[in-house]
């Protein structure tokens, strides 16, 4: 029997422990991956404290990077060493109404792996044929893993915005999800503001890109943005309601504030603050393979990186803890 291994929780809350399992083999409509690198996000830890209806054990990980292994029965279009990523999308069902309007990020059983099925803190990992993401030969794999789900997530998030090239917009927080959104707005052709907590952020920011700098603790970050004419979209990135609700008065007319940022508690805006100016709140999550493909190809062709800091498969749990404590640097990556 071959073996492999893996990163499990054994319980919510539990510490990260490296077993041996059974190689998986893909089934019908399956491809398995030798996973090269896997991302460490904040939203694992959702996942690893219950906060999400997963099971235990658990195998997390939905930013992951590799070559496909084996290929499954009924799979076209995809071959052993093909390079691939796979992201918060895992697959999708096809048929319910999301997936029929060609929206398949929204459906209503979408895989996410790490919770529809062990996820890439793993040597290898199988998914649904329609989960992986062609990764270009200039992208290698830690590069590439974090773009699945932070990095398609800004992208998106920001190419579907009423923003046009030349419009102010600003990217709140400058954490693993803001340091992408601030070099994707640069290279949209955004005028762009990074706003963060503290003025030693300032430096990292502008070589990221941002024309402009605003410290979120020294003064009113809304007033600071109408000094500019105000934005035409705000990306939220930081985990942080009362962030957002600070920033929605610094919204130009038919501005957005477009929430990529996990917080469960609310934002607060008052009806008076969005009808005068026409202006929005979008939710936005990831995007589907095809995007990821679409962000890493964006990515490839202007430069766009994710600042990472790697560490072996082994030391999961150490990696996680750095991640969720804030002492790594952008984004941890796992690495076999």
């Amino acid at each position: 029997m071959s073996t492999m291994r893996s990163a499990l929780v054994r319980e919510p809350g539990a510490a990260f422990e490296i077993v041996d399992r059974e190689l998986p083999e893909p089934g019908r409509g399956q491809v398995r991956i030798a996973v090269e690198a896997c991302g460490v996000c904040r939203t694992d830890s959702a996942f690893v404290n219950a906060a999400y209806p997963v099971s235990f054990p658990l195998i997390a990980g939905h930013e992951i990077a590799g070559r496909i292994s084996a290929v499954g029965d009924g799979v076209e279009g995809w071959s052993a060493g093909d390079r691939v990523a796979v992201g918060w999308f895992g697959g999708n069902c096809g048929v319910c109404e999301p997936c029929r309007a060609d929206a398949a990020i929204y459906c209503e059983r979408l895989q996410v792996p790490g919770w529809a099925y062990p996820g890439g803190f793993a040597e290898e990992v199988v998914v649904p044929s329609s989960a992986p993401a062609r990764v270009p030969d200039a992208i290698s794999a830690v590069e590439a893993a974090p773009m699945g789900c932070a990095g398609v997530a800004t992208f998106n998030a920001l190419r579907r915005s009423a923003a046009r090239p030349g419009d102010l917009v600003a990217v709140l927080g400058l954490g693993g999800l803001g340091h992408l959104g601030v070099q994707f707005a640069n290279r949209l052709g955004f005028e762009v503001v990074a706003v963060a907590r503290g003025g030693e952020r300032e430096a990292v920011a502008k070589e990221l890109g941002a024309h402009h700098y605003v410290d979120s603790t020294a003064g009113d970050v809304a007033a600071r943005l109408r000094e500019r004419g105000g934005a035409k979209a705000v990306l939220a990135t930081a985990a942080s309601a009362d962030a957002m609700s600070a920033a929605i008065d610094g919204l130009r007319y038919g501005g957005e504030l477009l929430v990529v940022g996990a917080d469960p508690a609310p934002i607060r805006v008052s009806p008076f603050q969005l009808i005068p100016g026409g202006k929005t709140v979008h939710g936005h999550p990831s995007g589907t393979a095809r995007d990821v493909e679409e962000t890493l190809a964006f990515a490839a062709l202007t430069g766009v990186r994710p600042i990472t800091e790697t560490a072996p498969l082994s030391e999961a749990d150490a990696a996680y803890r750095r991640m969720m404590s804030g002492e790594a640097r952008f984004r941890m990556v796992l690495t076999n």
